[in-house]
């Protein structure tokens, strides 16, 4: 599995979850083949998707995201240059 699908897979059952859940849930919800989420791209994904990570009931965290992206937008832009003008 790649990150993207990790992310999108993740961030689209949280948005389903505006509660949250914890990676046990998301694990077995999504048949995820993982024993623990990589830290790594726990780190990205706070940044790319506004995951949180809140403390639940016993040593389980709650995995919520924000409602929008919060990567920032990237533009292409292109030079036009201007003859005769």
């Amino acid at each position: 599995m790649r990150y993207v699908d990790f992310r999108d897979v993740i961030r689209d059952e949280l948005r389903r979850n505006p509660t949250g859940l914890t990676w046990a849930e998301l694990k077995d919800r999504l048949d995820l083949p993982y024993e623990r989420p990589c830290p790594t791209w726990v780190r990205r994904m706070e940044q790319e998707v506004g995951l949180s990570r809140a403390k639940g009931s016993g040593r389980a965290y709650v995995w919520k995201v924000g409602s929008e992206d919060t990567s920032p937008t990237r533009k292409r832009t292109r030079s036009v240059s201007r003859r005769g003008d």
